[in-house]
């Protein structure tokens, strides 16, 4: 599980990163229906790196991953917006956007086996 956490810490950290590094690139998929998007894509890359280096850390392990899956549940709704307005999003391939739907679920599921109390945990710390 120890490697599982640091990947899944790095993953979080660049996709994160990717929000203020490419931030055009995230307004553009942002659903129309949502207000502020520059400011809803930087909020959400700081929730992804926050989450990344929280899940890293023994002290803040649980609450990040539970952040974790608040924030991909929050994101889910966006995911079937682009699934049901492909044509919206015409620089991204169609198996893309359906693909981010069911990807959706094994991540939460990860970010939710980090939630759990490990045994010897104290002995586990990165």
């Amino acid at each position: 599980m120890r490697i599982g956490r640091i990947v899944m810490g790095v993953f979080y950290i660049v996709a994160g990163t990717g929000h203020f590094v490419v931030t055009r690139l995230y307004e553009s998929i942002m659903p129309s229906y949502l207000p502020a998007h520059h400011e809803l894509v930087l909020i959400s890359g700081g929730a992804e790196i926050a989450g990344g280096i929280g899940v890293l850390l023994p002290q803040t392990r649980r609450i990040a991953a539970w952040g974790i899956v608040l924030l991909l549940v929050a994101v889910m709704p966006a995911n079937i917006w682009m699934a049901q307005h492909p044509e919206l999003y015409p620089n991204i391939p169609l198996w893309a956007i359906w693909l981010r739907l069911p990807l959706q679920l094994p991540l939460i599921w990860w970010a939710w086996k980090c939630t759990l109390t490990e045994p010897h945990a104290s002995s586990d710390a990165i």
